[in-house]
């Protein structure tokens, strides 16, 4: 069997674990809910476990380290997560040092959105460019930025914190607490609350009967814009709006190469392009106006193949300049793994 790296996606909601291949093949995937209420401990047990059946069912896989993603905020140099409001209990916790104990492997530490846009760049829609800026709109807005075949990180591994990029002065107020966030007005959850707000229960609108009289999502808009439906094109046509603007900023603040949209609203991306990239016409200036804006095309496998590629593709364009680690490459095949929550 070729060279393997463990990659892992660790979500507010699900945790992924795979066996990647270099050329971004995923061999074997598993995942299970992420205990994200538990504290760190529980959920580091987690990963022990998904990486013990993974290991389980290949036995002869040649692992050479393990790539990990997350929720930020984290410091992908220190290989510590700093404090992800999606994650209880985790403050500066050092997943970094307590992994590479576990395992006796080389482990790298990245923010998910930024191993997602070097997935989608290394082996998606991306592939062939110098640079582009990933965007992923579902229950929120995130990104990560590949400039010059590496990843963008800024301080501490901050940088492109898109979603809270001030995009007007009113709406609703951002989970962070200011007003006018990308997020807050042009994320799948920002489309589906305009949505419910648009109508009523028993109001007799497809957009009410697509959700059954509750609250309407952003998934319910898109598939009753694909009937043909009024209202919710309307909504579609404000939401292509929003996200052309930022895009706008995106291409200004960045100028990549192309721009990738992925998350839950891509699903849309044919019925948001035109009013996009009108948006982007408007408002551009004339140098930027050619820039490609494409759908993502790794879908939930980005952020684990981009993990991943940080142990395989480890010194080549796209992984970081610098790691915390300088540890000699070994393989794994099946060593005793404890069942403890990490020290």
């Amino acid at each position: 069997m070729s060279t393997l790296a463990l990659a892992f996606d660790l979500g507010g909601t699900e945790l992924r674990g795979a066996l990647v291949e270099r050329s971004g093949e995923v061999v074997a995937r598993v995942s299970a809910p992420t205990l994200a209420g538990a504290g760190s401990e529980a959920v580091i047990g987690q990963i022990i476990t998904l990486a013990d059946t993974l290991l389980k069912q290949h036995p002869q896989a040649k692992v050479v380290g393990i790539g990990m993603c997350a929720p930020g905020p984290l410091d992908p140099k220190a290989g510590i997560v700093i404090g992800p409001p999606t994650l209880a209990g985790w403050h500066n916790v050092p997943l970094i040092d307590i992994l590479s104990r576990q395992f006796g492997l080389p482990v790298r530490l990245e923010n998910d959105a930024n191993a997602a846009a070097l997935g989608e760049w290394r082996f998606g829609a991306g592939r062939g460019s110098g640079s582009l800026v990933f965007v992923t709109v579902s229950t929120g807005i995130g990104g990560g930025v590949v400039a010059d075949g590496h990843i963008y990180h800024g301080r501490r591994g901050l940088a492109a914190e898109i979603g809270h990029m001030t995009i007007t002065g009113e709406g609703d107020r951002c989970f962070c607490g200011a007003v006018g966030c990308f997020e807050a007005v042009a994320s799948g959850t920002a489309l589906g609350r305009r949505a419910t707000r648009l109508t009523a229960p028993d109001d007799g609108s497809l957009l009410r009967r697509l959700s059954n009289n509750g609250d309407v999502s952003a998934r319910h808009v898109v598939e009753a814009a694909r009937t043909g439906d009024a209202a919710a094109s309307q909504l579609v046509e404000a939401e292509a709006k929003w996200l052309g603007i930022g895009f706008t900023n995106l291409l200004h603040l960045y100028s990549p190469d192309l721009i990738v949209m992925g998350g839950g609203l891509a699903n849309g991306f044919d019925l948001l392009a035109p009013g996009i990239g009108a948006t982007v016409e408007q408002r551009a200036m004339q140098a930027y106006r050619d820039v490609p804006i494409v759908p993502a095309e790794l879908g939930d496998r980005a952020g684990l193949v981009g993990a991943a590629s940080l142990i395989l593709w480890e010194g080549e364009p796209g992984t970081a300049l610098a790691m915390v680690q300088n540890d000699e490459r070994r393989e794994l095949t099946l060593p005793p793994i404890s069942r403890s929550g990490g020290r």
